[in-house]
């Protein structure tokens, strides 16, 4: 084959239709942002937290509606609809499956919130606790754990049943939003404009949201290693962790999703488990066990308060848990597509049920050990004194507590290469994950048949990681980061849509009966 065909052929692998819209959108957003980041940010704080005082209830009416909607298809004639062929197995094994929706699920964002959200509630607490009193810090850990719960995931998995039923039973050559609404919309919506726009707000999302990731991710690193290192933390300290990582990645890509995200997800769930098994050997294991104890059963007891908590009564002034909660769900949102098209593309031979259930309850879990584990070492070495945690992240200086807090345990060494080790990995297998779906999403080619190309996510991972540094290096990623919150409200509508598209098809399929197990 020449080279010149070979280049043809290399052109068609991505849909510029709807790569090049969104990006050059992305881009448009991001230059003013970075020119005017302190006015940028400003303007969207103030639109953000207007958002918060009239539709908070909404966002938390979203989420709640998402877990009752979950649980309805997974346990209802829906959810025993297989995507595939009932006859052929899944193609992963359960561990494998829910390591790798862990790994795309939480990353490295669960390491930060571990060990400094509690600190975040504790210096301002709900219900007009008093600060940093033992409720408040009470309240911190068990707030930690609610971020990554029920509501989380279910708005993470909600539009993968939909994806994954146009994939694997319907058979569609191309895994798009606009392909689910297909039932919905008919054939002249989707393959005209309104199906290109879908597609782009889609895009737009999802790259910034990446980006937002890369460069809020890089710091959990980039803390820990100057500590480690004894160095200072500068912008090529931050470029060679983002080159090693994309290094990383490129590794992974070219490895494929069998050799690559599944293996360096599994892996990464055995290191997490050998690092918390360390620190309660060699940490404060009783404190810990008892601290977690303590964390679920005021977790438990107070789930519906925190589900619906929106302090319209301002009991004890505005606290850190509103806005946060919706910024969460907001920012989650944005983010719903990618992970709903990614575990829609690994569940070949896995029940509606058995996707949603899976990605409800094992990531949950993991965090909440998670959770209990890193928070219990934060907690008790603000106890003892040996870190001043409350303070430093009263200071704005939340990062930073991290490897003041690794660094108080024995053989501290260790420990930071290990926490830097698992960062590395989650923030490797988001990376690949992200990029895997944003290739399957814009591939011109059978996603029903193939594999995305190694060579677009590369360059899908180009593209981000040059935005990400770009932007950390003169500024733009703390705006972007509330746009993207912002981007949500859209991807919420294009959610509930997904959620009656997967019903229309099912009913008209009738796969209740005819795409079922025996």
């Amino acid at each position: 084959m020449s080279t010149k065909r070979k280049g043809r052929q290399q052109k068609k692998l991505i849909d510029y239709k709807i790569f090049l819209p969104a990006l050059f959108i992305i881009v448009a957003i991001s230059i003013p942002l970075s020119l005017y980041e302190a006015e940028s940010l400003e303007i969207l704080n103030t639109i953000f937290n207007k958002l918060v005082d009239v539709f908070s209830w909404g966002y938390l009416w979203y989420a709640i509606i998402l877990v009752g909607v979950a649980f309805y298809l997974s346990f209802s004639k829906y959810g025993k609809v297989v995507l595939g062929n009932p006859a052929d197995k899944p193609r992963f094994t359960l561990f494998e499956y829910a390591s790798i929706l862990i790994a795309m699920g939480l990353g490295s964002t669960i390491m930060r919130t571990s060990m400094t959200e509690w600190a975040n509630v504790a210096v301002n607490p709900p219900f007009g606790v008093d600060p940093q009193s033992v409720e408040a810090i009470l309240w911190g850990n068990s707030y930690s754990m609610f971020l990554w719960s029920f509501q989380t995931f279910a708005i993470f998995v909600m539009a993968a049943p939909a994806m994954g039923y146009i994939l694997h039973v319907r058979k569609s050559p191309v895994m798009r939003i606009s392909e689910a609404c297909r039932v919905i919309f008919g054939d002249q919506f989707t393959d005209g404009v309104g199906g290109k726009i879908l597609d782009i707000i889609f895009l737009i999302s999802i790259l910034a949201g990446a980006a937002v990731t890369l460069g809020l991710g890089a710091p959990i690193v980039t803390y820990n290693l100057a500590e480690l290192l004894n160095i200072e933390i500068n912008f090529t300290l931050t470029f060679i962790v983002t080159v090693v990582w994309v290094l990383l990645f490129s590794v992974s890509a070219y490895l494929g999703i069998e050799r690559g995200i599944k293996k360096l997800s599994t892996l990464n769930m055995y290191l997490a488990g050998a690092f918390a098994l360390i620190i309660m050997l060699i940490g404060p294991g009783i404190f810990i066990l008892n601290y977690f104890t303590d964390s679920v059963g005021f977790l438990v007891s107070n789930y519906v308060d925190m589900s619906f908590h929106t302090n319209s009564l301002s009991i004890g002034g505005t606290s850190h848990i509103e806005s946060q909660t919706i910024f969460w769900f907001a920012y989650n949102a944005t983010w719903a597509m990618l992970h709903s098209v990614f575990a829609a593309k690994i569940s070949y031979g896995r029940t509606i049920k058995e996707m949603i259930l899976t990605y409800l309850t094992a990531p949950t879990f993991i965090s909440w050990v998670a959770t209990g584990v890193l928070g219990g070492l934060g907690v008790n070495s603000y106890l003892s004194g040996e870190v001043s945690v409350l303070d430093t992240v009263a200071n704005n200086e939340a990062m930073q507590a991290i490897p003041d807090i690794l660094s108080s345990l024995p053989f501290s060494t260790i420990v930071l290469i290990m926490f830097i080790t698992i960062a590395m990995i989650f923030l490797t297998t988001t990376l690949d994950s992200t990029t895997y779906t944003i290739a399957s999403y814009t591939s011109t080619e059978n996603m029903s048949k193939v594999e995305p190309s190694k060579y677009l996510r590369i360059i899908v991972a180009a593209v981000i990681t040059v935005m990400a540094l770009i932007l950390m290096r003169i500024g733009g990623l703390p705006p972007l980061e509330v746009v993207s919150g912002l981007l949500g409200i859209p991807i919420i509508v294009v959610q509930f849509l997904t959620i009656y598209a997967i019903k229309k098809m099912i009913d008209e399929d009738k796969a209740w009966k005819t795409n079922v197990r025996d």
